[in-house]
């Protein structure tokens, strides 16, 4: 099949980020696979060849803006569900160290899939609850950054997050345009987890207007945190 690249070429020129043609062809593929796939279950509503490529790829890719990827860093990616961010940073940045963690199985199956077709390295999926999987030795305070485009409350999510990273780290938000108040509302519980907020980036692919919530990982998250299962989104830390 066919596809017009220039909507994603463009994207790309301006997150400052180059693809040889075979990592192009790895894109591509990770489309068909995903739409696929989102025929038998539930990944994505947004289906569309030049909206997957703005809402997803770009959307994912526009870390490169904030944080440098050409470094080797071992990187945590959040509640992936389909793969966001975490396939087409791995993409992008092959020398990247990626877990893709999410509480829905069905997914993890998937993204293997896609794992093997694309033959990506030093990149693993892994099924599991954030509240669990933040209190393994093996993951809590082992990434240099945790990244995160979930749907949920901003203290909710640092809950979720900062237990991963080490300190001097840093969890990176992916959320819409304002985000202002509810940062604001979060700095306390920032706080307690062990970071501090250093920026709102704010940024626009096309015309969907994003930001960035940079969070700083200054000290170890005490060991009361993440607390059990349901508890930080019932009850986010204020």
């Amino acid at each position: 099949m066919e596809y017009c690249l220039e909507q994603f070429r463009m994207g790309l020129q301006k997150l400052h980020v180059e693809l040889s043609q075979e990592q192009t062809e790895q894109f591509l593929r990770y489309y068909e696979l995903l739409t696929e796939k989102n025929k038998v279950m539930n990944l994505t509503a947004i289906t569309e060849f030049d909206e997957v490529i703005e809402k997803h790829f770009l959307d994912s890719l526009a870390l490169n803006l904030v944080y440098d990827l050409k470094k080797e860093v071992s990187i945590l990616d959040l509640g992936t569900g389909a793969g966001f961010p975490g396939i087409p940073l791995k993409i992008a940045f092959p020398k990247l160290k990626l877990v893709l963690a999410d509480s829905l199985n069905k997914r993890i199956r998937f993204l293997d899939e896609v794992i093997e077709e694309l033959k990506l390295k030093d990149i693993t999926a892994v099924h599991a609850r954030a509240e669990e999987l933040g209190r393994n030795r093996e993951y809590r305070e082992s990434f240099d950054l945790c990244v995160s485009r979930a749907v949920a409350n901003l203290s909710s999510l640092s809950e979720y997050c900062l237990p991963f990273v080490k300190p001097g780290g840093s969890f990176i938000s992916y959320k819409s345009g304002e985000v202002e108040q509810e940062a604001a509302g979060a700095k306390k519980a920032v706080a307690v987890l062990g970071g501090e907020i250093r920026e709102i980036y704010k940024f626009e692919i096309n015309e969907q207007k994003r930001s960035f919530v940079i969070i700083d990982k200054k000290k170890a998250t005490p060991k009361a945190y993440p607390r059990k299962a349901g508890t930080p989104a019932r009850e986010p830390l204020s």
